[in-house]
């Protein structure tokens, strides 16, 4: 009896935890869409009236549009590239053994405990030393070497928990290696490539630190045309456009959610 009770206390406990937390997170979020529906001049909670004019002038709005199409093209790009790149590093760790392995797993790791700071400052350096500043390159490799950690670490994990007993009776067949990783290996981790694709989308999409260093050609992207607009204006304008970035990030929950399921993902 007394072990039920500790039971029902340990996981009513649990549940409010996790509420406390989930409301933490939520709650920023909620507040910037509530404020972006104001019908006055500058931003404040609770808003003054009701109005989606802000909507309309984000809309209207040349400079957050094309930095909004900016960071759309170049996190495609980036989640395209970081799953070639990441997948095939992945494999190579994941099935075979050869001089260096702990190195190059290390090395790609290495993005998530190096300041953004410095990873964008060097990058800026290298770029500028090749005369390559004023191109897509610099903020595409900024990106891509973010994107990458987050994308092995999502693949090696479906490729650890795929039972390879469907590859090894399709090599017996004499199906060649290629046609195995092809026909076998990519549909049974599907899950875990949308999931990568996902994560690195997202990564770039939403990163400042490294795109204020890496802009070019007078382009930005949208985080850091959000940024910089905070520096001189306070209008509802940011709120609108900083809830649809959130709507984005929610469509790609639910995309997820719809594709392979909360807790395949997980």
């Amino acid at each position: 009896m007394r072990v039920d009770l500790v039971d029902r206390a340990m996981a009513v406990s649990g549940a409010t935890i996790r509420a406390i937390v989930y409301v933490m997170l939520a709650l920023p979020a909620l507040l910037v869409i509530v404020s972006s529906f104001t019908s006055g001049e500058t931003l404040n909670f609770p808003p003054a009236g009701f109005s989606v004019r802000w909507y309309r002038e984000a809309w209207k709005n040349d400079v957050f549009m094309t930095a909004l199409w900016t960071s759309t093209y170049v996190a495609v790009l980036v989640a395209t590239l970081a799953l070639t790149i990441g997948f095939a590093a992945a494999f190579a760790i994941n099935r075979f053994s050869f001089p260096g392995k702990a190195f190059l797993q290390a090395l790609a790791f290495s993005p998530l405990i190096i300041p953004a700071v410095v990873l964008g400052i060097g990058l800026l350096q290298l770029f500028a030393s090749l005369n390559l500043t004023q191109t897509l390159f610099p903020l595409l490799l900024g990106h891509l070497v973010l994107a990458i950690p987050y994308v092995m670490r999502t693949i090696l994990a479906s490729l650890s928990l795929h039972n390879q007993v469907l590859e090894e009776a399709a090599m017996n067949l004499r199906a060649s290696p290629l046609r195995v990783v092809r026909r076998i290996t990519l549909p049974l981790i599907l899950p875990g490539l949308l999931s990568a694709a996902i994560f690195a989308f997202v990564t770039s999409f939403g990163n400042v630190t490294v795109s204020a260093f890496l802009t070019y050609g007078g382009n930005v992207t949208l985080p850091v045309q959000i940024f910089t607009y905070v520096d001189t204006s306070y209008d509802p304008l940011v709120a609108a456009i900083s809830s649809l970035m959130i709507i984005v990030t929610l469509a790609v929950i639910l995309t997820i959610e719809h594709l392979i399921g909360s807790e395949r993902f997980a």
